[in-house]
Parts: structure tokens; sequence; C-alpha cells
């Protein structure tokens, strides 16, 4: 038997039960975190600081520009941080 054959056999054996109930990992986890605009960089990039006291780089995310949703020193905001690099970060929303 080939390695394509034996892979998709494994994949076979996958159901959409498994993805409802989050027995297969997905590829695309985040972790979110809230923390301070401390800084203002160009190119819409921004210097964190998480409420853990980590300091990251955090860039606006597609859907805030598009809606000119302005984000200036001392907004607290809420960040999705890759699981592989924590240092850098997408801002999803900003809080009021």
């Amino acid at each position: 038997m080939t390695n394509s054959h034996f892979i998709l056999r494994i994949y076979s054996t996958i159901t959409k039960e498994d993805y409802k109930t989050k027995k297969v990992p997905q590829s695309k986890e985040t972790i979110t975190r809230e923390g301070l605009v401390i800084e203002t960089l160009p190119g819409t990039n921004f210097k964190i600081k998480l409420d853990d006291g980590k300091e990251i780089l955090a860039h606006l995310s597609g859907r805030m520009r598009l809606n000119f949703i302005r984000v200036l020193i001392g907004d607290r905001v809420k960040v999705e941080l890759s699981p592989y690099d924590e240092t850098k970060g997408r801002i999803v929303y900003r809080s009021k």
C-alpha cells in the first residue's frame, strides 16, 4: 500500500461529528488576550501591553480597517495571538 492510500484511509475515518465535537484539532487556533495600546507605529501597527505584563506588536485586522475604526493610545483592545509566535498579534476589537 502506498503512502497516498494510507493517508486517504486515515482521513476517510474522520466524520462530520468529529469536527462538530472538536475531536479534530483546528489548524487556525488563536489565543485571545486583552491589553492597552501604549504606542502607535506606522502602517496600522501598535505596541500593546497585555494584562499579564508582556509587550507585543499588533496590527489592525482587516474588518476594523474596512469599517474605519480608530485605535488611539490608551484604548483597551482584544488581541488574537498565534500559538507559534506570541510576540505578534492582530487587534480584533476595541473596547469602549
